[in-house]
């Protein structure tokens, strides 16, 4: 059994995760996400500058969320066309 000192270990482990991370940016891993990032009930009323008491009325009326178990989720995107259409209507 040969024994491995630990710089040499260390030096080892970075060329084989620099390896891995070369073959995985050549197959295309770098592209990013085309997944919106849900926002909370407060990143939302926060972003839009509204109270959650306002926020909870416009669901009431029509805002579009999610609900996942006893959350609420946002998409920002699905947020600003429905309040683009309410201004158009």
């Amino acid at each position: 059994m040969e024994i491995i000192s630990t710089e040499a270990l260390i030096l080892c482990m970075r060329k084989a995760v620099r390896a891995e991370l070369q073959e995985h940016f050549k197959k295309g891993g770098s592209q990013p996400s085309q997944e919106e990032k849900l926002l909370s009930k407060q990143e939302l009323a926060t972003e839009l500058g509204v109270s959650l008491v306002t926020l909870t009325d416009w669901m009431k009326k029509g805002l579009p969320y999610l609900r996942l178990h006893k959350r609420v989720y946002f998409k920002k995107s699905e947020v600003l066309n429905a309040m683009q259409q309410t201004i158009k209507d």
